[in-house]
């Protein structure tokens, strides 16, 4: 049933999304599919799933507002305005706010369904590998954030802080995303992403 609702839900959030260097329709689209791989192997409803997975970032605060860990809520409630316009069955619009408002990492709400931990999982996989290392250079260099510390690199003598450099990042959030991962099948893939990132700062290491 929900596949017939596909085609809408990708009108709808390419009319609507704010879109930055980080969060485009190939991050949605990298996503869904994350999301529709966990979905299938955890048994969960793709009902609640796929939307949910869809319309994440239909609104969104710029990265360094104030407001930044509100915007999940306020893309749920656009995502519910949504559906509804559209006639999405009403018995799945509350689980899908819920996954939508749980995935964001800075509004710190705990997933409490299965569909919810997968939305979340889907979303904090794309912060992770290749396009996880990708992404985090896209966003520093957009706020003007230098590569590394000169004189500590990685981090082992000074507290991270990722406001002042990229490579900071990985120790604030990104090498920690794998022990946080809701559901086996993401557990295991945030393993192997993260062992890459790990090799990239090992690579990083020798050149620097």
């Amino acid at each position: 049933m929900v596949e017939e609702f596909e085609s809408q839900f990708i009108d709808f959030i390419q009319a609507e999304m704010k879109q930055d260097l980080a969060h485009d329709m190939n991050h949605v689209f990298r996503v869904v599919k994350t999301a529709k791989i966990l979905c299938a192997a955890e048994g969960a409803k793709l009902e609640v799933v796929l939307p949910a997975a869809y319309f994440h970032d239909c609104f969104s605060f710029p990265k360094n507002h104030p407001d930044r860990a509100k915007s999940s809520l306020m893309a749920a409630e656009k995502a519910l305005g949504f559906l509804v316009k559209i006639g999405f069955p009403a018995q799945y619009h509350q689980a899908i706010a819920h996954a939508i408002v749980a995935h964001s990492f800075s509004a710190n709400v705990k997933p409490e369904t299965l569909e919810a931990k997968i939305v979340q999982d889907a979303d904090r996989l794309d912060a992770l590998g290749a396009i996880g290392i990708a992404r985090c250079l896209q966003v520093s260099t957009n706020l003007g954030v230098g590569l590394y510390d000169v004189a500590d690199p990685f981090c082992n003598e000074h507290e991270p802080d990722d406001r002042e450099n990229t490579i900071d990042h990985f120790y604030t959030k990104l090498l920690k995303l794998a022990d946080k991962m809701n559901t086996v099948s993401a557990m295991q893939e945030a393993a192997r992403r993260t062992d890459f990132m790990k090799g990239y700062l090992s690579q990083l290491a020798t050149e620097v």
